[in-house]
């Protein structure tokens, strides 16, 4: 295991190294160029050092609290994964800034479209070989430390501690759902922060500037525009990027988590699970991560080492599908050799024999894959529903708004419908294990996925550079080409991150429901592992659970209006103040948008977060663990519709205005463009701030009450008054 995760883990990051440095020295252009791309790159800087300080303070108090109430080793699990989690999203958010003018400066010295996108996939693939390459060290860390189970065969010699409060546990577990934790935190503060971020400016910029003063957008005389291209970095990027990575790492430990309950849990006592094969089962997701990883670096050359073509689609297309293909064989491999031969217990549930787990992996893919193109087809405007929303526009806002809606709400049936057929498929190969092993397969080219969606929000950045450095507008037609693709590759990748949230949060599920009873509780029996769903405390988490998520999203809609209304307010004021800003005779001052969009979400992200970590802390401490089975239910349920709705929603209002843009309905400057303005804005908070941090949300609740049921179990306050 260790020999792959190091080949895996030093491959990715030698390679970003390589990227990042090759992006690097390539040629920013014109002296306006490099001074916006400065604006743009300090306003980040500035953001992302005041957020991480901020964060700091918090992870501390949460290792601590984990290493007086469950262990020292869980603290500094919690420290690694924030750490490695942080770091993605800090070096995402520099080749960003880096990339954008660069990417710019090709298109204006070449006007090819190809060789732009070659720049642009390089800096985005930096960040997609960071997810994959800190993901997987935090976790060979954990292992190799931490991990004192691993090689030991004697099931009497695996390892199960007491705490000073009594409660049985097995630190392995422990050690990398604190891990996980660390990695999800971390991701919902940049998730929530860069959300609010980059959706306030970009409402605050397209409310005054497209619909009042009838500017293009990015046009330098707009105050927020620097704002808004600083958000596009620290919310689609760095947000991305962390958002990507923890629901990789959740996707993985939750098997790992999942097989050492089973192990320890004597219910399955008729046919026990061997250590040897336990051990196996625990190895296998991070060899399977491994492969997948080298896979991605395989299908990210291939679209930077031929020549450039002028068909985004097709070679991003092609770069996943290389990476997909090759994770597929070489798993495939690896599953035969270490499973064939080994007799699985009916605990299990491989019915197909060794490959049962890969097959499963396989359903994940498949699933993730379908999911992504119902989201493409939902989303965009190649396609009639996204057509339909841009035609609505002819007839108002009202229209816009209203056709949106619908689409959204129709989007998410067959995306659930899909994620049922997984399950379902998925445990009738491999059981609970299998629906753990169909998560990871939907992230097991994560590295060129997310390569795919971080290439988007550069050459976003790379049009306002370019519409601010006042170059050939040629140069921004290439831009916003592959912008539109970005568009639709960032909605694909919202779906298989949703996907995968779904599968990793009933596998965490799973493992909740052991958990509670304590490692090595010989009185467990499999009818204890049923969660209870006509009691009364049950029933009443699944209604809690189910409000959560719309509580939690109006809470990230309102903080991105309060933000988005002081900036159209400085908007209006900066342009009434000085009128020559209007006609280019004076530069507007960038610098206060960029702190009311900083201040805004700094001051904002802190509430979403501490509900997804307290809610079932504080409900398990006085209501019971079967409160709290019951929440996550309906947290997950809940969350995993209304991500799908708003992701697909934001993302259909978005292309529906580019499809005007584009000529049709009128064209820019038409009464249809103005409407779908307006849908595109209220879709921006929905698609980019509440959408990606749902599926955070429901795998933080799920990786909290896991490490916290056991404790809760025993002292809640329904106990204590029986």
């Amino acid at each position: 295991m260790l020999g792959f995760v190091v080949v895996a883990v030093v491959g990715a990051l030698g390679f970003a190294a390589i990227n990042f440095y090759g992006v690097k020295r390539m040629d920013t252009g014109t002296e306006l160029m490099q001074e916006i791309a400065g604006a743009i790159q300090d306003g980040a800087d500035a953001f992302i050092r005041h957020e991480y300080r901020l964060i700091l303070g918090i992870a501390v108090l949460i290792a601590i609290l984990l290493g007086v109430v469950v262990s020292w080793y869980t603290g500094i699990a919690f420290i690694l994964g924030a750490f490695m989690s942080a770091s993605a999203g800090w070096i995402g958010m520099r080749i960003a800034t880096l990339a954008n003018v660069r990417v710019s400066n090709k298109a204006r010295e070449t006007s090819s479209l190809g060789q732009t996108l070659q720049v642009a996939f390089r800096g985005g693939s930096v960040m997609g070989l960071a997810v994959g390459g800190f993901a997987l060290l935090g976790l060979g860390i954990v292992y190799v430390v931490f991990g004192r189970i691993l090689g030991q065969t004697d099931p009497s010699r695996l390892l199960i501690e007491v705490n000073w409060l009594g409660i049985n546990y097995i630190p392995f577990t422990m050690t990398v759902s604190g891990y996980a934790l660390g990695c999800s935190v971390i991701a919902m503060f940049d998730r929530v922060g860069g959300g609010i971020y980059t959706k306030a400016a970009d409402m605050g910029a397209d409310l005054v500037g497209k619909t009042e003063a009838h500017i293009p957008e990015d046009d330098p005389r707009n105050p927020a525009t620097i704002a808004d291209n600083v958000g596009d970095n620290v919310g689609d990027v760095a947000g991305l990027g962390a958002d990507l990575l923890e629901s990789y790492v959740g996707s993985l430990i939750s098997s790992v988590v999942l097989t050492a309950y089973m192990f320890f849990t004597t219910s399955q006592a008729a046919q026990p699970l061997s250590g040897a094969l336990a051990t196996k089962l625990i190895n296998f997701p991070l060899m399977f991560a491994s492969i997948g990883i080298v896979a991605s670096i395989i299908g990210i050359m291939t679209l930077l080492v031929k020549k450039a073509s002028d068909r985004p689609h097709r070679e991003l297309n092609v770069a996943t599908w290389v990476a997909a293909g090759l994770t597929l064989v070489g798993t495939g491999v690896l599953t035969w050799f270490m499973f064939s031969g080994e007799t699985f217990p009916a605990v299990l549930g491989f019915s197909l024999g060794p490959l049962s787990p890969w097959i499963a992996a396989v359903l994940g893919i498949v699933s993730g894959i379908i999911i992504g193109q119902l989201a493409e087809y939902f989303t965009s405007y190649d396609f009639k529903p996204t057509q339909g929303i841009a035609a609505a526009s002819r007839q108002g806002t009202a229209l816009t708004i209203t056709q949106g809606l619908a689409i959204g709400m129709k989007s998410t049936f067959y995306p659930i419908l899909m994620l049922a057929l997984a399950v379902v498929g998925a445990n009738a190969i491999a059981g609970l294990y299998g629906v753990a092993m169909a998560a990871i397969g939907m992230l097991s080219f994560v590295v060129a996925t997310v390569s795919v969606d971080t290439y988007g929000p550069i050459a976003d950045n790379a049009g306002g550079i370019s519409e601010m450095s006042k170059l050939d507008p040629k140069v921004r037609e290439i831009t916003d080409e592959l912008d539109s693709v970005g568009n639709t590759t960032a909605a694909i990748g919202k779906g298989f991150a949703i996907g995968s949230a779904a599968l990793a949060a009933l596998s965490l599920f799973a493992s909740y429901l052991y958990s509670q009873f304590g490692a090595g509780d010989t009185s467990v029996s499999v009818s204890d592992l049923l969660l209870n769903m006509i009691n009364p405390m049950t029933l009443a988490g699944g209604l809690v659970g189910a409000a959560l998520p719309y509580l939690f999203s109006g809470i990230l809609i309102e903080a991105v209006a309060k933000a988005a209304r002081k900036m159209v307010d400085e908007v209006r004021r900066q342009f009434q103040a000085d009128p020559k800003i209007l006609t280019g005779e004076s530069k507007p001052d960038y610098r206060l948008c960029i702190q009311i969009s900083s201040e805004g979400s700094l001051k904002e992200m802190k509430v979403p977060a501490l509900i997804a970590v307290l809610t079932p802390l504080v409900t398990g401490f006085l209501l019971g663990p079967q409160f709290v089975g019951g929440l996550l239910i309906g947290t997950t349920l809940s969350a995993i519709m209304l991500a799908l709705f708003t992701a697909n929603a934001g993302g259909a209002w978005d292309n529906g205005k580019k499809y005007i843009e584009h000529g049709h309905h009128g064209g820019k400057g038409s009464e249809a463009h103005a409407a779908g303005v307006v849908g595109d804005t209220v879709g921006d908070p929905l698609k980019d701030t509440v959408g990606p941090s749902l599926d955070i949300l429901i795998k933080i609740m799920a990786v909290v009450s896991l490490i916290a049921v056991s404790i809760f179990q025993r002292y809640n306050l329904l106990e204590l008054f029986r």
